[in-house]
């Protein structure tokens, strides 16, 4: 059971906490003593604190910097009264993960201590996953991953074995890769990749062979090729299924000898190299049509690996995006600290045709556009969130045969477009009848009319 620390000088506000906290089924330990609350932190395992900024002679921001000195990852929501929006707002730069105003309503500390704990516990999830990698810089914690980690640490352990790893664009090939190599005995050798796709024919067969002085008009000077270069360590040959069939001749040679001759020359040279080849292409297919040579497909998959699509692992998403948002909050100097509920759901039904380079272009377009204590779906692109409400509208309903009440139909499609427009744009008025259409006097008759909760007074619109 998660613990959830309530530092507050007023007894009333700590039982009423209390039970709150009790209801969503956490344990709740209050005090009225800083000194104590310091003590509860260094001692015990807390999850959560609640701690008020006006503690009697006490100030809740020196207790805050107290308790980030004995735990620095403490995750801390402040409690301040209207006046104090200030001290909250200096008490967010010490490292407090968000604040409540006085007097608050039991939904919102409901809410604002789930949000809180699951962004926590999906840091750790992430620092976890992180220590436990040792060496593969990809993260998620769905079935297909964790087996593709399984299968990354047994191929590694065979040094010559060569590898086949498909997947669509976008799904994290080259970090596979690089994985392989890393947690193999090459390790501290070269680890050498080109885009089969990137050049043409003669340029690719010299950028991997190499070539002699004079082997063409051009060739001044001898060059070593790339699995020269790569010699004791591992070449990624990505996007494979690009590749001229005339040259697909000749790494099937390279597979079968291990020997490769530069262009323009007489000999043979042996290479000790580990090939990993990537595809987002159907190879069979492409075999189907004479576009790629069987016998080196079945040269090349010796050890397959698939990289699912995101959309078919959508429990790695939460995951994915807190570390993108640490990563680019720290580069870009924000304080964003996370996603609301809205948001989080928005992009967990997104079917992200980019995979996970999408995602993480998503997030870090966001750090840059953006400076806000959590992400509103109003952030987010417009391709997220637009096709979203369009999508899961009700509209194909049965009639029964005693028929329906047209006005009573009408109105629930109604109640849930403007309910799921306004929780769209975070609350903003102005927004919500911009995308709804309407004028402000309409959206607020409809808003007054379906009893849709408003923080904004109705009548400032």
């Amino acid at each position: 059971m998660e613990k959830i620390l309530i530092v507050d000088d007023e007894a009333f506000i700590r039982e009423n906490l209390e039970r709150i906290i009790a209801e969503d089924g956490y344990r709740p330990i209050s005090t009225e003593s800083p000194d104590e609350a310091i003590r509860i932190v260094s001692e015990e395992e807390i999850s959560l604190v609640l701690l008020d900024l006006n503690l009697g002679s006490s100030s809740g921001l020196d207790v805050l910097r107290s308790m980030r000195e004995v735990d620095p990852e403490i995750l801390v929501i402040i409690i301040t009264g209207y006046g104090t929006v200030e001290s909250a707002v200096e008490a967010l730069k010490i490292g407090a993960y968000d604040y409540m105003k006085k007097p608050f309503k039991a939904d919102a500390i409901h809410l604002i201590v789930k949000l809180a704990l699951e962004t926590q516990n999906l840091r750790r999830k992430v620092k976890r996953l992180s220590r436990d990698s040792d060496g593969i810089n990809m993260v998620g914690n769905s079935p297909a991953l964790i087996d593709i980690f399984q299968q990354i640490r047994e191929v590694a352990k065979h040094e010559i074995a060569t590898v086949l790893i498909t997947g669509d664009s976008g799904t994290g090939k080259e970090l596979v890769a690089q994985a392989i190599h890393n947690l193999s005995p090459r390790s501290e050798q070269p680890f050498v990749e080109i885009n089969c796709g990137s050049l043409p024919f003669n340029l690719l067969e010299t950028e991997l062979f190499g070539h002699e002085r004079g082997a063409f008009t051009d060739a001044k000077n001898r060059k070593i090729g790339l699995f020269e270069e790569a010699d004791g360590g591992s070449i990624f040959l990505d996007e494979i299924g690009e590749m001229d069939i005339s040259l697909q001749v000749k790494l099937l040679r390279v597979l079968e000898d291990r020997k490769i001759r530069r262009l323009g020359g007489n000999r043979n040279i042996d290479i000790n190299v580990r090939i990993i080849a990537a595809t987002n292409a159907d190879l069979k297919g492409a075999i189907e049509r004479k576009e790629f040579r069987e016998d080196l497909y079945y040269r090349l998959n010796v050890f397959p690996i698939h990289i699912p699509p995101l959309r078919d692992r959508r429990e790695d998403i939460p995951l994915l995006l807190e570390t993108f948002l640490q990563r680019f909050s720290t580069e870009f100097n924000r304080a964003i600290r996370g996603f609301s509920r809205e948001s989080l759901d928005l992009m967990m039904r997104y079917h992200w045709p980019g995979n996970v380079r999408e995602l993480r272009n998503v997030v870090e377009r966001i750090c840059i556009m953006h400076n806000v204590e959590r992400i509103l779906p109003a952030q987010l692109p417009r391709e997220i969130w637009g096709e979203s409400p369009q999508s899961e509208m009700p509209f194909d309903c049965e009639i029964p045969p005693e028929g329906i009440v047209l006005d009573d139909v009408v109105g629930r499609v109604e109640k849930e477009l403007v309910e799921k427009a306004y929780r769209i744009t975070g609350g903003n008025v102005a927004k919500t009848a911009r995308i709804l259409n309407v004028p402000r006097g309409t959206l607020r008759y409809k808003l007054e009319k379906y009893k849709i909760e408003t923080s904004n007074d109705l009548n400032s619109l």
